[in-house]
């Protein structure tokens, strides 16, 4: 039982090694007001950005709320303590920017030109159809 435990554990210290190796790191983490934009330092020379609307939990938050941005462990996530909200650093920069039914309803809020006009012909047709009751 022993040899499986020590097994494990050398498997999970690779993996821990592959990752450290490989996923990007945060180095410092700030909120620039005068873009608007969360500010990443990364370990390897990189910065990344983003506005905190897109982010679950950030959407709403005020400027001074933002400002308090902290890394999380070594460097793989941010943390907002006065919004207890976590975010994935990898996830952010792979464009995933909360969990996936609140990605789904943002999607769902966008704005277009194409997405107006047919909202407009659909309703010039009386709307979306009623659903048969089942019967």
């Amino acid at each position: 039982m022993a040899e499986l435990t020590d097994a494990v554990i050398d498997a999970a210290l690779e993996r821990g090694s592959t990752a450290h190796a490989s996923e990007p790191r945060a180095a410092a983490a700030r909120y620039d007001r005068s873009s608007g934009r969360v500010i990443v330092d990364l370990e390897n020379g990189c910065t990344f950005a983003f506005p905190p609307r897109l982010a679950q939990g950030l959407e709403t938050a005020s400027e001074d709320q933002l400002s308090g941005v902290e890394i999380l462990g070594q460097g793989y996530g941010l943390h907002w303590e006065a919004l207890d909200v976590d975010l994935s650093l990898p996830g952010l920069m792979a464009g995933i920017f909360g969990t996936k039914a609140w990605m789904a309803r943002r999607a769902g809020q966008t704005k277009s030109l194409a997405k107006a006009a047919a909202a407009r012909a659909n309703g010039a047709k009386g709307g979306r159809p009623r659903k048969a009751a089942n019967r």
